[in-house]
């Protein structure tokens, strides 16, 4: 059996603890493409004037699941603007990598499949959030209210043109 050198250990050992560390520092960077969607993760998330908690509380978002698009990054501050252009500061914790739209443009169709001539699951008012599950050309399928189907991308904020969820 081969003898580790106490030195040669102490070396791996801080070494390895070094790389941990910058792994972390990594993961904690975030490197995505800036603008992009995420959604709000809890049922009220403040939403300040500036990237820290030394700034006021301008607003709250009430709903969870809310989308939001990231617009901008500060240490671990993201800026946000909601469906209606409200800008504004939210802690990255208070926010979630799944994926949600609201409906817009006034009542819509929920349908069975992806076609306009398809049938209705439901309607579906104006400014109601709905899960995205997966989003292919100019349809987006959708889970509102336990019921599943599919809206047009452009009745819904949440999503942009011709990108491809699956």
């Amino acid at each position: 059996m081969r003898k580790v050198h106490p030195f040669r250990l102490l070396t791996l050992i801080i070494t390895g603890l070094a790389f941990a560390g910058a792994g972390t520092a990594m993961a904690g960077d975030s490197r995505a493409k800036l603008p992009r969607f995420a959604s709000v993760r809890a049922a009220e998330v403040n939403v300040r004037t500036g990237p820290g908690v030394r700034y006021p509380v301008e607003w709250v978002f009430v709903y969870r699941n809310m989308p939001v698009e990231i617009i901008a990054e500060f240490d671990t501050w993201r800026k946000v603007r909601d469906w209606d252009g409200t800008v504004g500061w939210v802690h990255r914790s208070m926010l979630s990598g799944n994926r949600s739209a609201i409906v817009t443009g006034g009542q819509q169709a929920l349908r069975r499949f992806a076609e306009a001539k398809s049938s209705t699951v439901a309607r579906v008012d104006e400014r109601v959030v709905g899960k995205l599950i997966t989003c292919r050309q100019t349809w987006c399928r959708l889970e509102i209210a336990g019921k599943r189907g599919w809206m047009k991308r452009t009745h819904l904020w949440g999503v942009y043109n011709g990108e491809k969820l699956k």
